[in-house]
């Protein structure tokens, strides 16, 4: 018997006993069930088992919040307890599929594809973070710190080459998870990347320039003229070449002779994608991406306050939709820009600080110590970026609280667009997010306060009139 196995036993027959449970598995935070019928879940159940901080819905698997260190317990107890195996999250992800609509399958294979890469991202955006603090004026003083003290700016430039890495060579990482989550080889899928990115093309960066120069190298191939041009900084030419290398590779694999598929599959699965990739679907995924980046950059350059008003207010809606995993694409998308940072990131970390005060709020106004405890530790999770305990587990359950932080990172999220706020990466989504604000920095502390400040009035005003209510 496990310390969690009561527990264990009491989450199964709260979703429906084991006969309606496909599959099992858990994340960092979450148990993830695919279940045969979701209206056979009893959420009054659940919430009154001590492990269990929320549950929700979303792209088709059933998922129970009970927090970093005990999920795998519990769900190593679920296992031996009732009999159901251990599944895989590819196991979870199958069965679950079934329940989902073709909009919920494009974001969730988004998701699969970004959510992979993202410690990678993550981490670069943290060093780019303390780079920008070494190099940056009006910090610490007029001048940087590097101009101060020149003997640190060796320091500072191996940490930009070690940051940088993940973003100069973005397409690689794509392609690993991309044609992995298509079903092909992903070394091909890195090599596929490091292709687009080749130091004999001319860089991404620099087209702007030689456009207006004229000085666009190019390749004659059976008449045709295409532009020798890389793709650093981009994402959709890496998603949709990666899917055609995946489809490619599987296509052979099933048709070459066993004895001679490594000589056949990789080589003609690489030249007709490479090939692909620059003549058509790089120039043409080149353009569709910067007319997205364009349009958006043009909304917020345009009417910044709605921008903000909707991004920011409506990106925790995102989140329990699973739809916040396709700006991942988009974020990094205006990294590579000519802009050099987005403007959408700094709403997201200033939404995840809002669900944290409005959860710590909750906290102060709990009788019960369990609410209490809850609230407080989901509170600091998404004050570091991880949303999902005080969403689900707190605030809406207390629907003025969820709404409160909503409010609050709306107002915040149109200060910090009208000022121009500005990350050199994606980071981490809470209040280290400051790290990496590339501009703008005094208007995004601003933003900051806001949202810790704004929820707690908000929540407590709330409060109020649902009692009187």
């Amino acid at each position: 018997m496990g310390a969690y196995s009561k527990q264990a036993e009491q989450i199964v027959d709260a979703v429906g006993g084991k006969e309606n449970i496909e599959a099992a598995t858990h994340c960092v935070t979450r148990l993830r069930f695919a279940l045969k019928d979701e209206s056979k879940v009893d959420e009054s159940k659940l919430e009154q088992i001590d492990v269990v901080k929320g549950s929700f819905s979303a792209n088709g698997q059933y998922q129970v919040v009970i927090g970093q260190g005990t999920v795998n317990k519990v769900y190593q107890d679920l296992v031996n307890q009732t009999g159901i195996g251990e599944a895989s999250k590819e196991d979870v992800k199958k069965a679950s599929e079934a329940n989902l609509s073709p909009l919920q399958r494009a974001i969730k294979t988004l998701a699969d594809i970004f959510i992979p890469i993202l410690p990678a991202i993550v981490t670069a955006g943290l060093l780019l973070g303390l780079n920008n603090i070494l190099t940056g004026q009006g910090i610490f003083f007029e001048e940087s710190l590097i101009e101060r003290y020149p003997q640190w700016a060796d320091i500072a430039s191996v940490i930009n080459l070690i940051a940088n890495t993940a973003f100069t060579f973005l397409p690689a990482l794509i392609g690993w998870s991309a044609v992995k989550r298509f079903g092909g080889s992903p070394l091909l899928g890195i090599v596929l990347g490091l292709i687009l990115v080749h130091p004999d093309l001319l860089n991404a960066w620099s087209y702007g320039a030689a456009e207006e120069a004229g000085e666009i190298p190019t390749w004659n191939i059976l008449g045709l003229t295409v532009e020798k041009i890389g793709y650093q900084g981009q994402v959709l030419p890496v998603l949709f070449a990666s899917y055609l290398l995946a489809k490619i590779e599987v296509f052979l694999t099933k048709r070459v002779p066993e004895g001679i598929q490594l000589l056949v599959v990789a080589p003609v699965a690489l030249l007709v994608t490479g090939f692909a990739a620059f003549i058509l679907i790089g120039p043409v995924m080149f353009t569709v991406g910067n007319v997205i980046t364009d349009a958006v950059i043009y909304i917020f350059d345009t009417v910044p306050l709605l921008g903000g008003l909707i991004y920011g207010g409506l990106y925790s809606l995102l989140v329990i939709t699973g739809m916040h995993h396709t700006f991942l694409a988009v974020d990094l998308q205006l990294v590579g820009s000519q802009l050099g940072g987005t403007f959408l990131w700094p709403m997201l970390a200033l939404s995840n600080i809002a669900q944290g005060a409005a959860a710590l709020t909750i906290g102060f106004l709990a009788k019960e110590e369990r609410l209490k405890g809850l609230s407080y530790t989901s509170a600091l999770s998404a004050f570091l970026g991880i949303t999902e305990p005080a969403m689900f587990g707190v605030n809406l359950r207390f629907r003025y609280a969820f709404v409160a932080a909503m409010i609050s990172s709306a107002i915040a999220g149109m200060f910090i667009s009208v000022n121009g706020v500005l990350a050199s990466t994606i980071g981490v989504g809470g209040i280290p997010g400051f790290l990496v604000i590339s501009k703008g920095m005094t208007s995004f502390l601003i933003g900051m306060v806001i949202v810790l400040v704004l929820p707690v009035i908000l929540t407590l005003a709330f409060s109020k009139f649902a009692k009187q209510k």
